[in-house]
């Protein structure tokens, strides 16, 4: 993965989980409770979504910091 996917990868996750947890704590009172259980299972999902995206991005960009690519030995010598 490149790096610059993986820093939009870890930017849009954390968008969505700021977006996601400002609709949250903005949803106004007076609605049945059906919309606020829709609502909070959209934002349950979307922050889980981000975190997951954020840490694939995490991960691609540490993965692209490292020096040379392991090769596999493909041999298939086994002693």
């Amino acid at each position: 993965m490149s790096r610059k996917i993986a820093g939009f990868l870890i930017v849009l996750g954390a968008f969505m989980i700021f977006e996601w947890m400002n609709l949250g704590f903005n949803l106004a009172d007076g609605h049945p409770t059906s919309f606020y259980v829709v609502h909070g299972i959209l934002v349950a999902v979307n922050v889980v979504l981000g975190v997951v995206l954020a840490v694939i991005g995490w991960r691609g960009l540490r993965g692209s910091r490292g020096g040379a690519p392991q090769v596999r030995d493909r041999t298939g010598g086994g002693g």
